[in-house]
């Protein structure tokens, strides 16, 4: 049946020390893997290098196969107190920032040493009582909150994010079914998920994602308000030129982007006397690369 195999990384898996010191360098060396491949930045993959959600699967899957609170404690301290340095670790050779990756790492820590107590009291959802979906309930919220975070990544960078998506919609539904034997506690759990996962969607489409940004200018690309500007693909989103300034007396132009989604097209500026340049175009999430073409020519 499908909702006992559910059930069993929950509590059905004897989870010893060094199955758990394995664990904590895999999951370590996975992560900085993942962060380390420049292919992997805007996916379902790079995610766990940035954000909870993984990792609190991680948590409840330690504290669910754990022999008692002080084991469930212990055992979450010590997973990240492996994993979370292993990441940066892994990282220091590849990476620009160098030794300074570990600048990151103090936030992380606390979260660690709140493994301590968050482990000890976690281990309380094992006892069966409608509290114990109270216990539940923070971890359920912020798993919720990166299904509302990515499903805007999603729709700016579709097909990708799908992964993490699905994830986080179907973590919410199965940590009460999984965890729970009591059917008030398990349609609660249920009910309170198809609540989260369906007013945060409405709420996401009702936002679409917009990049708003500004191009070009510079002594280079010098321009005014009497050219036009266009993208070859116009579902990627709005262009036009803006005056952001002053300079000497002098207004500064750019060209003032509201992108609508990630992908690659050509942008196009054309003087009054119909000269045109144009742009090779790359658009993801939070940044851009733009290069004119035939700039020699």
């Amino acid at each position: 049946m499908l909702l006992e195999k559910l059930k069993k990384p929950f509590g059905g898996i004897e989870l010893t020390w060094p199955k758990l010191i394995a664990f904590a360098v895999a999951a370590g060396a996975y992560t900085a893997g993942v962060a380390i491949i420049p292919a992997l930045k805007y996916t379902s993959f790079h995610t766990i290098a940035e954000t909870f959600e993984v990792w609190i699967f991680f948590g409840i899957f330690i504290i669910m196969n754990s022999a008692s609170n002080k084991d469930a404690a212990l055992k979450c301290f010590v997973f990240f107190l492996i994993s979370q340095p292993l990441i940066y670790l892994l990282q220091v050779p590849f990476s620009w920032q160098g030794w300074n990756l570990f600048s990151y790492y103090p936030r992380w820590f606390i979260w660690t040493v709140l493994c301590l107590p968050m482990g000890f009291i976690g281990y309380y959802m094992k006892k069966q009582k409608w509290w114990g979906y109270l216990i539940l309930l923070p971890m359920i919220l912020l798993t919720a909150y990166s299904y509302y975070c990515f499903f805007y990544n999603f729709q700016f960078s579709y097909p990708r994010y799908l992964l993490i998506v699905l994830f986080c919609a179907a973590a919410v539904f199965v940590y009460p079914l999984a965890i729970f034997e009591s059917k008030k506690i398990r349609v609660a759990g249920t009910v309170v998920a198809a609540v989260l996962i369906v007013a945060l969607t409405v709420l996401r489409l009702l936002d679409p994602p917009v990049y708003t940004t500004h191009l070009l200018g510079g002594k280079d690309e010098i321009f005014d308000d009497s050219y036009t500007v266009y993208l070859e693909d116009d579902s990627y989103g709005d262009v036009k030129i803006e005056q952001i300034g002053v300079d000497g007396g002098e207004p500064v132009y750019l060209v003032r982007a509201d992108f609508k989604k990630a992908g690659h097209t050509t942008l196009t500026l054309v003087s009054p006397d119909g000269e045109a340049r144009e742009y090779d175009l790359t658009i993801e999430q939070t940044t851009y690369n733009i290069e004119r073409k035939n700039a020699d020519g």
